[in-house]
């Protein structure tokens, strides 16, 4: 054990506390919750010296000093840092509105939900966040350069605004069962919901200026690709994967949809299963809470996984002002650094003044035969299951802190994947949305643009799901990718075990989600797998 890398981790960790107070909050780190991130051009600014500050002091520990879980750490973080570095050009705090609205919305939000304190002191710290909101709506004011700013991230902040507006004022003093407290709270949301409120306002009225591009370019795309995932592709081939992984997929749900209606049109068929749906979001709410409790009792009757002691997962509507901006469901994990081992599955309500045509549509994206594979994904073995993990088993605080959509998402498509080789999706219903879901995951990585054409999504979760990937460079093309790395590590590590049985399974499981949620070749050498004794990437 080196302690002066320990101590390096540990100094790391603490600046990143302080730059994301609200990130440390949503860890179970407590003496944040009064605080709110500084979205100040001069802290960017900031933050940007400091990154690379951290990203030589990091790159200039040796291998020789370090064991190999501590390599892995510093790879780890040398390649978060490299990301950054990699996209700190793309001036994002220039161009993304929402950098200026999710602070104080998931700053007060994730305090009520795992509610780590007593009421009066959560109270306190919520109205502190929430009286800072005006300044971080000031901030966005003046950072935003209409220029560099897509249109497509303008609309959705402005839909993301109206519904704060409504949290912060009327549904976040709810939370709270003391009157008195109650109205304190609302005082201090009003004040935040002005802030909101203005800022619509202003985004409404400059947005025919949005001229800016959401494209980071094929070379930006492949660095981060190769240097922060540490992926052996580029951008090109990455769509080449997703094109012949499509056409595969294509074959196997043609053949599974004659088997259910003597047809082989699998897009029609989707379409008519689309129909079958409850009847209102509550319902809908209802068959997923049904189906990720059979999935657990799966688990437990199968051995798959482990299942950590005293894990719960409640599934919960969304938070109100998510559902502008994301038509598909979300987890929120358990607190790291608390104890708490509650994690929520938030199923996708439609936003306020949803009108009936599109709600029917939202419960069609939401059909009754797709909600076990979404269970799964969300729930166990997917996310649920994995992030218990890594606060139960992960061997460092880096590895608890921080996490990849390449691993993380790529995990979930896999618990599907494993899920349907294990025969829990018996109707063959919806053992077609198992693949519809992967083959959605394939168009993601091909262009966002045919998920309608041929990811079989409705119109409005189309609009949702495409907006949502113009925000995030890089993240559509990580589950399936990431699923596909780790198949192979799998086949690796169950070759060198010299078996396959349910047993041989659940100890791979086990093994590469204790390890965190890292690139997956820094997955496969935490597990002592065939790149265990490559070169790092420091």
């Amino acid at each position: 054990m080196n302690q002066d890398f320990r101590l390096l981790c540990g100094q790391f960790l603490k600046r990143e506390y302080a730059d994301s107070p609200v990130r440390a909050s949503a860890l179970g780190l407590t003496q944040f919750d009064d605080q709110l991130d500084d979205v100040s051009a001069s802290a960017f600014e900031r933050r940007r010296v400091e990154d690379q500050d951290w990203l030589r002091q990091f790159r200039a520990v040796r291998d020789g000093d370090l064991d190999l879980e501590e390599r892995i750490d510093r790879d780890f973080v040398v390649s978060i840092l490299r990301g950054r570095e990699i996209t700190e050009p793309l001036l994002m705090w220039k161009k993304q509105p929402a950098t200026y609205l999710n602070p104080g919305l998931s700053g007060v939000f994730t305090l009520f939900l795992h509610r780590l304190r007593p009421e009066p002191e959560l109270v306190a710290a919520a109205r502190s966040r929430l009286e800072k909101v005006p300044d971080n709506i000031a901030a966005g004011v003046g950072n935003i350069d209409w220029s560099m700013t897509p249109r497509v991230y303008v609309d959705r902040a402005i839909g993301q605004a109206r519904a704060a507006v409504r949290y912060a004022r009327e549904l976040l003093p709810a939370e709270v069962r003391d009157a008195g407290l109650r109205e304190k709270l609302a005082l201090s949301g009003a004040v935040a919901a002005k802030a909101f409120d203005q800022f619509a306002t202003f985004l409404e009225t400059n947005k025919t200026k949005a001229s800016g591009s959401y494209a980071v370019g094929e070379q930006t795309y492949t660095a981060l690709l190769r240097e922060k995932e540490l992926l052996a592709v580029d951008a090109r081939q990455l769509r080449e994967r997703g094109r012949e992984e499509w056409d595969r997929l294509d074959r196997e749900m043609r053949k599974l949809a004659k088997e259910i209606d003597g047809s082989e049109d699998w897009a029609a068929l989707l379409e008519r299963l689309n129909q079958l749906h409850a009847p209102t979001p509550d319902g809908m709410r209802e068959e997923y809470a049904e189906w990720t409790e059979r999935a657990r009792e799966y688990l437990r009757r199968t051995g798959l996984v482990t299942l950590p002691p005293g894990e719960e997962c409640s599934v919960d509507p969304s938070p109100p002002f998510q559902r502008p901006v994301l038509a598909v469901a979300s987890y929120n994990g358990p607190p790291q650094f608390a104890p708490s081992m509650q994690g929520h599955f938030f199923v996708p309500y439609p936003p306020e003044g949803t009108s009936p045509e599109e709600l029917r549509q939202r419960l069609e994206g939401n059909s009754t035969y797709s909600i076990p594979t979404t269970s799964v994904h969300e729930a166990y073995p997917g996310h649920h299951w994995h992030i218990t993990m890594v606060k139960w088993r992960a061997p460092s605080p880096v590895r608890k802190v921080y996490w990849t959509s390449y691993f993380g998402e790529g995990w979930a498509l896999y618990a599907e994947r494993v899920m349907r080789e294990q025969g829990f999706f018996e109707d063959p219903r919806a053992l077609l949305y198992q693949y519809e879901a992967t083959i959605f995951r394939a168009a993601r990585i091909v262009v966002d643009t045919i998920m309608m054409k041929r990811g079989n999504l409705t119109e409005p979760n189309a609009k949702a799901e495409v907006g949502r990937y113009c925000s995030w460079p890089t993240q559509a093309s990580s589950y399936l990718t990431g699923m596909l790395e780790i198949v192979d590590i799998r086949e690796r590590y169950l070759r060198r075990l010299g078996r396959r049985d349910v047993d041989a399974l659940r100890q791979f499981h086990d093994a590469i989600t204790s390890s965190g949620s890292m690139p997956t070749a820094l997955a496969e050498r935490a597990i002592g797998g065939a790149s265990a004794v490559a070169a790092g990437a420091g």
